[in-house]
């Protein structure tokens, strides 16, 4: 195990869904670097794991990519962790493992909860084609990012937050006309629900909500696409 980083998936909610393989790494490596300490130290917690923690999120990463890549260089297995899912993805993480990879060290997956992936997998929409594009920008380029996904082939995947996520569903339908949509809440949490329909229906369903809360992941079916 010396001499490795491990990217290492974490839950998006329920934290019974860690798998074994990582409560091992967690167990076992010589120091875990984590976007937020604090929330990773609750799931070391319920596991009994403890263990030397490092914050790296987009804050500090720039200046403690270097150190990290030392202490690998020095034999030290690490493993690195974002609040919930893949590190990486929409996560911080790209840095180091780039870094890692050009100094010639080892990575490795430790696979498990990504919110897109599962998100699409409960949507109902197609999933042989599909385009990840983590958050849309919020003011600037906004528009023309929508408009990109007018004649794309494939199933777009975005993260949105509670506060912008009817404006989104609006913005979608004035610019791509009446499209079948999924929204995917609060997956693997207790309030965890799926609404797929046409636009304008879950619209409709959103301006009925007294105040929206929640993680929410809006999936946009291809043009032409009839649910």
């Amino acid at each position: 195990m010396s001499g490795n980083l491990f990217v290492v998936s974490t839950p998006i909610g329920n934290l019974k869904d860690l798998s074994f393989r990582a409560v091992e790494i967690l167990s076992k490596v010589d120091l875990i670097v984590a976007e937020d300490t604090r929330i990773t130290g609750n799931l070391l917690k319920k596991y009994e794991i403890s263990n030397s923690m490092i914050s790296f999120n987009i804050f500090n990463e720039n200046s403690k990519v270097d150190q990290i890549v030392n202490n690998i260089n020095e034999g030290k297995s690490i493993a690195l962790v974002s609040d919930a899912g893949t590190p990486c993805i929409s996560d911080p993480g790209y840095l180091l493992v780039n870094k890692i990879i050009k100094n010639g060290l080892n990575v490795f997956s430790v696979p498990g909860a990504c919110s897109p992936i599962a998100a699409l997998s409960i949507s109902g929409l197609p999933s042989d084609r599909f385009i990840f594009e983590g958050f849309l920008p919020k003011k600037k380029g906004r528009k023309k990012k929508i408009e990109s996904f007018k004649e794309s082939d494939s199933t777009i995947i975005f993260l949105e937050s509670p506060h912008r996520m009817l404006k989104s569903l609006k913005d979608l339908e004035l610019i791509l006309g009446n499209r079948v949509v999924s929204v995917c809440k609060e997956i693997t949490k207790i309030n965890e629900n799926v609404f797929t329909g046409k636009l304008n229906e879950i619209i409709s369903k959103f301006e009925k909500v007294n105040r929206i809360r929640g993680e929410y992941i809006i999936i946009i079916a291809k043009k032409d696409y009839e649910f």
